[in-house]
């Protein structure tokens, strides 16, 4: 017999039914911090024999470390945290799970309610501050109301299009006594989430197919949320359409595949921008044409018809104006639509994409990603990271920071399967990386989990190596130190004629800090990397460490761009390679 079932129908404490809410949900991990405004629950939590708590250093690790255990397993991250600051300090966590669409609880500590609204110590407006950066938020004034509020919240995060909840739980609430229920009753009324698609629209993405000369899927993070990547590969496949994924979708498709042209934006490969920009039908499955992929938006794909599908209406016509609209899961939508067009390949009745395709192939073979080493010896980033992806083991996990080496691990690591790839796309949070990864090995405890951060992102949260060396994870982080804010200093370079301000993190002739030192102070193993010579042997020995983290410090140098380079408004039409030639995007046969 489950625990919860154990104790239903018997008088409990409002924090024991909580607990006993998230045993019945089949929670695994609760992130947090316990501070005496939470104890009631804390001390309920540690009673579980089910549910792991892994305190963090700060709330904002443990929000990040809820994201990266929903995107690397699919299921609803938890985190729990303390009024006041604890909450603030959530915030950002909260906002990037809403702009990336990951579903997280997060249960905030509130202050007693006979003092709530009279300033009281460690007293903020929780609800009202997350109101617009989260799915769906509420305040649980009632302790017989846990159980339903819990399940109500697990049920709106993890539907439809995912996001964060908030449930606020006042301590005399938390206190107070219940008898816990399970299972609740549901009461939502207003929250309708689509099950299905239109066999209309169907049809008339069908029709656009059937016409289009230079078609493209463009996939987007919803794909592999939806669990749709194997329904999608199956529609590429039959179709011959071309695939480009986004930043949020490395890996729906694997970068092997011949279909597939790489990631499309502001730093993504020629082939996958050409492949948007000249085509005349875009199928957009689960993405939102979000300005980064978009660029000027009034130059974007001026010739292409537009087929949206996606779970959230609003999203629809938002950005660009849409010929057909098909609104539901993306599964859903996308097996609907393979079953409707096999027909018309059978018949032979689909265009033929060759001129479309060869066109395609040019772009890439004319434009592959591509570096340069330094000729001392010295690293590269590119390499460094390039090398990493090929020296790890199949299914490995990477998590991704902000900045340079962001985007040059989405174009130099290889990847072959969904939710092998964790980043901040919409909201663009430095700091995601480390926590995000302890997330994810705690999710996936058999996995190979590598964060690559930045020294900037580093200095951010790499506190929280301290709770993966007291958990016993053995994440790897790879630190591409560059000494610089390294994106920043790359728009400097561009369009500030080389005006360097604020974003030199370290003097030259000594590391500041030294990270190597100050990992092992958080307890994990250290090493540093500064020339190509010692590439291989370091990943090698950070690898063979399998019960502790390791913190790899690869010292690389600090002028180096991320290729190709979009500047932010501008024309998709304008991008510019390495060698400061922008590639001549002619149409198509």
């Amino acid at each position: 017999m489950s625990p919860h079932n154990d104790r239903e129908g018997t008088l409990v404490s409002g924090a024991s039914a909580l607990v006993c809410s998230l045993e019945a949900l089949g929670v695994e991990a609760v992130f947090g911090l316990p501070t005496a405004d939470v104890m009631s629950m804390w001390a309920a939590l540690a009673a579980s024999p089910t549910i792991r708590t892994v305190p963090a250093r700060h709330e904002q690790g443990a929000g990040h470390a809820a994201t990266g255990y929903a995107l690397a397993t699919g299921r609803t991250g938890v985190c729990l945290v303390a009024p006041g600051p604890g909450a603030t300090n959530l915030v950002t966590a909260l906002a990037d799970a809403n702009a990336d669409s990951v579903p997280i609880v997060a249960i905030i500590g509130q202050v007693r309610s006979d003092v709530l609204g009279t300033d009281a110590s460690a007293e903020v407006d929780i609800i009202g501050m997350t109101r617009s950066i989260t799915k769906h938020n509420s305040e649980i004034n009632d302790p017989a109301d846990i159980s339903r509020v819990v399940s109500e919240a697990f049920h709106i995060a993890s539907t439809g299009r995912p996001g964060p909840v908030v449930i606020a739980v006042p301590d005399d609430v938390a206190g107070a006594g219940t008898r816990f229920m399970w299972p609740p009753k549901l009461d939502l009324q207003g929250y309708d989430v689509p099950t299905t698609v239109a066999d209309a629209d169907i049809e008339r993405a069908v029709t656009e197919i059937r016409s289009a000369h230079a078609p493209v899927l463009y996939v987007g993070g919803g794909v592999i949320k939806a669990g749709a990547a194997q329904s999608l590969r199956e529609l590429a496949e039959l179709t011959k359409i071309p695939v480009v994924t986004t930043l949020m979708a490395r890996g729906a498709l694997p970068d092997h595949h011949p279909q597939h042209y790489g990631m499309p934006g502001m730093h993504g490969t020629v082939a996958a921008v050409a492949a948007l920009q000249k085509s005349d039908l875009i199928i957009a499955v689960g993405a939102r044409f979000d300005d980064r992929v978009t660029g000027k938006p009034q130059s974007f794909a001026p010739g292409a018809r537009v087929v949206h599908i996606d779970i959230d209406p609003a999203e629809i016509g938002k950005n660009r104006r849409v010929d057909v609209a098909i609104v539901g899961p993306a599964r859903t939508a996308v097996r609907a639509l393979t079953h409707a067009v096999r027909p018309e390949a059978a018949r032979r009745l689909l265009p033929e994409l060759g001129g479309w395709l060869d066109y395609l192939e040019q772009m890439r073979r004319a434009y592959p990603p591509s570096y340069s080493d330094p000729v001392d010896k010295a690293l590269s980033p590119e390499r460094v990271i390039q090398t990493l992806g090929r020296s790890v083991s199949a299914g490995t996990i990477f998590s991704a920071g902000v900045g340079q080496h962001q985007m040059w691990a989405a174009n130099f690591i290889d990847f072959s399967e969904p939710r092998t790839w964790l980043t901040s796309g919409g909201l663009g949070t430095m700091g995601f990386a480390v926590p995000a990864a302890i997330g994810a090995q705690i999710g996936q405890p058999d996995r190979e989990v590598w964060a690559i951060d930045g020294d900037g992102c580093f200095q951010m949260t790499g506190r929280e190596m301290a709770t993966a060396a007291a958990e016993g994870l053995p994440i790897k982080v790879a630190i591409i130190n560059n000494g610089n804010l390294g994106m920043v200093r790359q728009l400097q370079t561009m369009h500030y004629d080389g005006r360097y301000h604020g974003v030199d993190l370290a003097s030259r002739t000594h590391l500041i800090p030294d990270f190597v030192r100050y990992a092992q102070a958080l307890g994990c193993v250290a090493f540093r990397c500064a020339t190509q010579d010692d590439l291989d042997d370091t990943i090698r020995a950070a690898r063979s460490i399998t019960d502790r983290p390791v913190v790899v410090d690869f010292v690389v140098a600090d002028d180096s761009l991320v290729w190709p380079m979009i500047a932010a408004g501008a024309s998709n039409d304008e991008i510019l390679t390495a060698e400061g030639v922008r590639p001549l995007f002619e149409a198509a046969d």
